[in-house]
């Protein structure tokens, strides 16, 4: 369940990619798209997919007494990531208001998607080694199921993904 976050989440680190290039070269990306972004960032990274890892997946592996530093390090990495994020919807709100905030908003965004590029490669290594030194392929299993069980939310990374697709589609997201 997580790895198949983390695909989902590589297609927003590029449609992240997309985004500032187009601000950066003056195309039209709507505010809209923007509050978009921000909401996925905000609704499927921080609430679901951090939680699944905060609330299940670290405490399991670190039961084991182990990767407890790099845990520690994991979870600094998202509070990093939802400073940037409220960085983000801060000058798109300026922006909303008339405040020319393309700049910094284009700023922000780049920086989340390297912070992304990142961690997600971090976060990786980390799968594998949690797997390979600490979770049997049963206790993976068995977190699988216990992630799919919440529907709630599973309903919510749906309409997230979902999101993502119609912004893949957006004339600004189509440019390389």
């Amino acid at each position: 369940m997580l790895r198949e976050d983390h695909r989902q989440i590589r297609r927003l680190e590029e449609l992240v990619k997309r985004c500032y290039v187009a601000l950066y070269d003056n195309q039209d990306v709507p505010l809209s798209d923007l509050g978009r972004i921000c909401t996925i960032i905000e609704e499927f990274l921080d609430a679901i997919h951090y939680s699944r890892e905060e609330d299940s997946y670290f405490p399991c592996v670190a039961s084991y007494d182990h990767l407890k530093q790099e845990i520690h390090n994991l979870l600094v990495e998202h509070e990093f990531s939802r400073r940037i994020s409220a960085k983000i919807r801060q000058y798109l709100k300026k922006w909303e208001a008339g405040e020319d905030a393309r700049e910094p908003v284009a700023r922000y965004l780049r920086s989340y998607k390297i912070y992304l590029e990142d961690h997600m490669r971090k976060e990786d290594a980390f799968f594998d080694k949690a797997e390979s030194l600490v979770l049997s392929k049963e206790e993976e299993s068995d977190m699988y199921e216990q992630f799919k069980s919440v529907m709630a939310v599973s309903k919510k990374a749906q309409d997230m993904i979902q999101e993502i697709e119609y912004l893949e589609g957006r004339p600004w997201a189509m440019c390389k």
